[in-house]
């Protein structure tokens, strides 16, 4: 019982961040963040320059749940990229 909690104990100490790190790990994010949103930005602007209509207009005045739902798929997809690509 002591040795698997002294191993458990190693392996999470072995996952955490260590303080001299940690200024490269913030950037990184950081970046990973900026490029994120950025994407994200693109996307929607692609989506709403591709649509015939007003996408504010048919999602707030006429409740269109159809079009947010397709919308939310849409950036879950960017998303689900985005993570892939980061994780390598």
């Amino acid at each position: 019982m002591l040795n698997e909690t002294s191993t458990l104990a190693t392996a999470a100490r072995s996952l955490a961040v260590q303080l001299p790190d940690l200024a490269g790990v913030l950037l990184t994010t950081a970046i990973f963040t900026a490029f994120g949103l950025l994407v994200f930005g693109l996307a929607y602007m692609i989506i709403v320059k591709a649509s015939p209509f007003s996408i504010r207009k048919e999602i707030e005045d006429d409740q269109n749940t159809a079009l947010a739902i397709i919308i939310g798929a849409v950036i879950i997809g960017v998303a689900l990229i985005i993570a892939a690509a980061v994780h390598g």
